[in-house]
């Protein structure tokens, strides 16, 4: 699930951020300095601090860009995966997950990263990462339906649990096989009333 770099002639906000983005989800961004991305982006430090005042800014705007990217990428292929099956269920989302797995320039999850390196005084980048968790878990509420015994919204907290725990399992092991057992979890979610419906 490699990014694609920005068409044609990128700006240099743009070049500054698809730098930002391929460093800090490769090394961290603690690794990673503001000289460094100047460099490898070709901007002038003028421009760079004109677009992004403090690296600070540069994180937010990444964590931003990559929420979009990683949300319209996911949502799309998890859609397409659906179509081809019968009765598509939440194991289908394995499917997805297993593709970002395997490729090379897996890292794990940008946002789990990120709050594990910032400190408690980063409130704004933690508030990106639970938004970018919140609208996945939405986004999984819509493929469960209500039925009697069951809260779906019970059911997609839990859903967003193997899948965190699969994404960081992956990262931790470098096999992409840890989405066959995120599977097993997600297809007995599907089928298990628990919960309450009120």
């Amino acid at each position: 699930m490699t990014q694609d770099a920005t068409p044609l002639t990128p700006s240099a906000r743009d070049r500054i951020l698809e730098t930002a983005q391929r460093l800090f989800y490769q090394y961290g961004i603690r690794a990673v300095g503001v000289d460094r991305i100047i460099a490898e982006s070709g901007v002038a430090k003028m421009s760079f601090y004109r677009h992004f005042p403090s690296k600070k800014d540069l994180v937010i705007a990444f964590l931003e860009r990559r929420h979009r990217f990683w949300m319209d990428w996911f949502t799309r292929r998890v859609r397409e995966l659906a179509e081809s099956q019968t009765s598509p269920g939440l194991g289908i989302i394995a499917d997805a997950l297993k593709e970002w797995f395997s490729d090379p320039d897996f890292r794990g999850c940008a946002f789990i990263n990120t709050v594990a390196e910032l400190s408690e005084d980063s409130p704004e980048q933690r508030r990106i990462a639970a938004d970018h968790k919140r609208e996945l878990r939405d986004f999984v509420r819509t493929m469960i339906p209500e039925r009697p015994g069951r809260s779906a919204n019970d059911a997609a907290e839990l859903a967003l649990l193997i899948i965190d725990g699969a994404i960081v399992r992956a990262q931790m092991t470098g096999n992409a096989e840890v989405a066959e057992e995120a599977r097993t979890l997600l297809e007995f979610l599907d089928g298990e009333p628990f919960g309450s419906t009120a």
